[in-house]
């Protein structure tokens, strides 16, 4: 093992650096592509992510790359959660302008004209903050729409989960469709509108930016902003795309450019709201960066994973072989898929093992063992982040497929994707329940040995089966770290719409308690 002292020194700067502050002592971003020069470029972006894979880190540590007349300014949607709009809009708004007030003497120059523009601004939107919602009132729609296999499901109604919340589970998510049978949905909702703080902001923006034209001429060191906007996701849903819209609006044809981060999934950057786009689109008003790794390529995302751990291990002045020495066999492959290749993930599990081994390095079996707890982890994960009225359909999601896997004893299922095509619910299931790292995209566009088709392959989190000490027998695990993993995979059962739909309607009432319920190890 490392000498002790280096060890403790590993352990601290792991714990130090599993949650980015903002102020605080920024690690250097890893960076396996290009996402440091695409993310400090003049140009909008999104960055795309699962919880946990560096999409603070790439921020924070992208504001060293910039040019000396560019400035970044951060915003965590987390600080607006449970704010309503067009409040939370208002709000996002003055944090921007508190932050450029604040920054006004080392940035742009002690000018009075300067100081003058950005306090009118602000007290304008507080004005607004503060007034009531005079033409507030409440507006029941009843929106069906005929949906075929060429016109997808609307993008608020498929990305929110939205299905009913009453009747059975297996009914929330059923979506039949084919070739040339619509889809009729129906959904009834009721929201209010907020004519006059909307309308006042959008009558107000032509006037805003001529303000920040003014800001820009009188700025002697500043001749660019980057807007960064974290976490998107942790606002409501239905307002994603509105405070999506009026930042992209705000920022064109001014030199402020947003960079949004956010989960993929759990977002909805644009919708067609009667006709008229709301939002922003993808390659067309901004370009995404991914930096998210999947199992679908386990050495790229191994490797990226190592690296992150030897650029700690470098600061605590340990060497490569140092750092080696803490595993034994496939301890390593083996804790990179209990995480789900999602960093902070496998750091956290990494420091939990080290606590546990008494010194010894790092194996398979200890890694099972730590494995146990990850869906009970999971599961508060989702409902800390996700919304109410979509965590049973996603709870329920869960203890499907967890059923699945165990009674066909094996940790891979296909999907076939001309299922995932017709049918924007089951689509949306399993993408989301991989944003939680519940299941793990191993593979797409496979075919099958014996079935005709081409299918996605996912991998049930490893903690869903590391109650099976010994498997032979018991349980076919792949090994999603091998070379021989995609050939096998092909083999693996497939899950059906029929079958999906039979074990959703067969789920108990406290399925969170059950999975919840550590399975009895089994040796």
């Amino acid at each position: 093992m490392a000498d002790a002292a280096k060890l403790a020194r590993l352990r601290q700067l792991i714990t130090e650096g599993l949650r980015v502050q903002l102020g605080g002592e920024i690690v250097t971003y890893i960076d396996a592509g290009h996402a440091i020069p695409d993310v400090s470029a003049r140009q909008n972006h999104t960055i795309f992510a699962r919880r946990g894979c560096g999409k603070t880190l790439l921020l924070h540590d992208s504001t060293k790359h910039l040019p000396k007349d560019t400035r970044a300014i951060y915003l965590n949607c987390e600080d607006f959660k449970r704010h309503t709009f067009p409040n939370v809009l208002i709000e996002i708004l003055t944090a921007l302008f508190g932050e450029l007030e604040g920054h006004l003497g080392g940035w742009f120059g002690r000018k009075a004209k300067t100081k003058i523009i950005l306090q009118e601004i602000i007290a304008r939107l507080n004005t607004m903050h503060l007034a009531p919602d005079e033409h507030e009132e409440a507006i029941k729609q009843t929106q069906s729409d005929a949906v075929t296999q060429a016109n997808s499901v609307d993008a608020e109604i498929s990305a929110e989960l939205s299905a009913p919340t009453t009747g059975k589970v297996g009914s929330k998510l059923k979506a039949k469709s084919d070739d040339t049978t619509n889809n009729k949905l129906e959904t009834e909702r009721v929201y209010k509108t907020h004519r006059q703080k909307l309308q006042e902001l959008d009558l107000w923006l032509p006037e805003l930016k001529k303000r920040l034209r003014e800001f820009f001429e009188l700025s002697s060191k500043v001749k660019c902003i980057i807007l960064q906007v974290d976490d998107l996701y942790h606002l409501k849903r239905t307002d994603q795309a509105f405070v999506v819209d009026y930042i992209h609006r705000l920022c064109k044809d001014l030199p402020i450019f947003f960079k949004i981060a956010t989960i993929r999934h759990a977002s909805t950057m644009y919708a067609d709201r009667e006709g008229q786009p709301i939002g922003a689109q993808e390659r067309h008003d901004y370009q995404p960066i991914n930096i998210d790794y999947s199992f679908s390529d386990f050495t790229r995302t191994r490797s990226q994973n190592w690296r992150i751990l030897k650029e700690y291990g470098e600061r605590a002045k340990m060497s490569e072989n140092e750092l080696d020495a803490l595993f034994r066999g496939e301890g390593f492959s083996r804790l990179v898929m209990a995480g789900g290749g999602v960093p902070r993930d496998v750091l956290s599990l990494f420091l939990e093992g080290l606590s546990d081994s008494d010194g010894n390095a790092l194996g398979k079996d200890d890694i099972r063992v730590l494995s146990r707890l990850n869906i009970e982890r999971r599961i508060e994960e989702l409902k800390k982040d996700s919304h109410a009225d979509e965590q049973d359909v996603l709870i329920s999601g869960i203890y499907a497929l967890r059923e699945f896997c165990l009674t066909k004893m094996t940790n891979v299922f296909l999907v076939p994707e001309k299922m995932l095509q017709k049918s924007d619910s089951w689509k949306s299931l399993f993408n989301r329940l991989s944003d939680y790292r519940i299941i793990h995209q191993s593979g797409s566009a496979l075919t099958h040995k014996s079935t005709p088709g081409t299918y996605q392959a996912f991998a049930i989190d490893i903690g869903c089966y590391a109650h099976y000490r010994k498997m032979e027998g018991r349980f076919v695990e792949i090994d999603v770290s091998r070379a021989e993993a995609k050939d096998k995979m092909r083999s693996a059962p497939i899950l059906t719409e029929l079958e999906l739909d039979r074990l959703l309607k067969g789920v108990p009432h406290d399925a969170e308690s059950q999975l919840k319920q550590p399975l009895s190890e089994i040796d």
